[in-house]
């Protein structure tokens, strides 16, 4: 997050105050940068998977038809039982899961997107 500072001006009496307050301005996470760095290994730049070691293609539409938001959730926080999939859980915020999950899903869009 990049701190912001905002400068406020008051009229008080017959002199200027001027009071600067800093806070951070919230960011949303990048949800492409973050597959990029933590999915793209196993999965694939594009979602397309690795039929090697048996990950999902996240832009079949019949994947992403077979599959809601709270489970894709679910497979990010726990990871995969009986696959190389791990667990994020402890590594991610819900920020960066949420913004995981809209990456997942925008892959569908881009290959439909791809047939018209």
């Amino acid at each position: 997050m990049k701190p912001s500072l905002i400068v406020f001006s008051l009229l008080a009496g017959m002199g200027l105050l001027v009071a600067a307050v800093a806070f951070r301005a919230e960011e949303k996470p990048d949800g492409a940068a973050i597959f990029k760095e933590r999915c793209a290994m196993c999965h694939n730049a594009d979602g397309t998977g690795m039929s090697a070691i048996k990950t999902p293609d996240f832009t079949d539409p019949k994947w992403q038809e077979s599959i809601t938001d709270k489970e894709i959730v679910e497979t990010i926080k726990n990871g995969k039982k009986g696959t190389p999939m791990p667990p994020f859980g402890d590594k991610l915020t819900e920020e960066e899961i949420q913004a995981l999950v809209l990456q997942i899903r925008s892959f569908n869009s881009k290959k439909n997107d791809e047939k018209k």
